[in-house]
């Protein structure tokens, strides 16, 4: 029976470590590292807070590697310290809300790089108005014209991108777009 339970155990860790790989892989959309996607997974599936120990333990990764990385994680508000009393040891657990923590990521991830993109079209369009102004070429003037144009269009884009960005860390997505909060079963 003992040899039962076990290789049934093993089927259960296989499968879970299948569902974090997937986490992980997925988080790399985000600029989060696989093994911090990992780390994050573990800590999800985890039944109680870890340790920075349980979870070098559980990923065969040195403490460093998890220290770094759950300061990641709670920069991005994936990860949260927890208490239990009597425990002197730091405990962290993940942030349960999916959705929250989605919001918080996508936000600052898009927000930097959008608000960049802005920026270097103002640039370049400051730039090109200048050759503008002292060129003699009719046919190169037409041009800078025509590219600070799309920079516009550019420009409009990235703002209306920040509009959308806002409506996604604000929580009005949830407005259009309802959370599904309870586990619906297939029929």
């Amino acid at each position: 029976m003992a040899r039962e339970e076990n290789k049934e155990w093993t089927q259960y860790e296989e499968t879970l470590e299948k569902f974090i790989q997937v986490i992980a892989k997925n988080m790399s959309l985000y600029g989060v590292t696989p093994s911090i996607g990992r780390l994050y997974g573990v800590l999800y599936f985890a039944d109680e807070p870890m340790t920075l120990d349980g979870m070098r333990e559980a990923l065969d990764m040195s403490k460093t590697s998890m220290s770094t990385g759950v300061r990641a994680l709670s920069e991005m508000k994936m990860v949260e310290p927890a208490f239990k009393k009597g425990m002197r040891k730091d405990l962290y657990k993940s942030e349960e809300d999916w959705y929250k923590s989605f919001t918080t990521l996508f936000g600052n991830r898009w927000r930097h790089h959008t608000e960049t993109n802005i920026e270097e079209a103002e640039e370049t369009i400051s730039e090109l108005k200048k050759v503008a102004a002292r060129t003699n070429d009719d046919t190169l003037r037409e041009k800078v014209t025509n590219d600070i144009d799309r920079l516009r269009y550019a420009q409009n884009y990235y703002r209306w991108l920040m509009r959308f960005i806002h409506v996604v860390e604000s929580g009005e997505i949830f407005d259009y777009v309802p959370k599904i909060d309870q586990y619906e079963p297939k029929e």
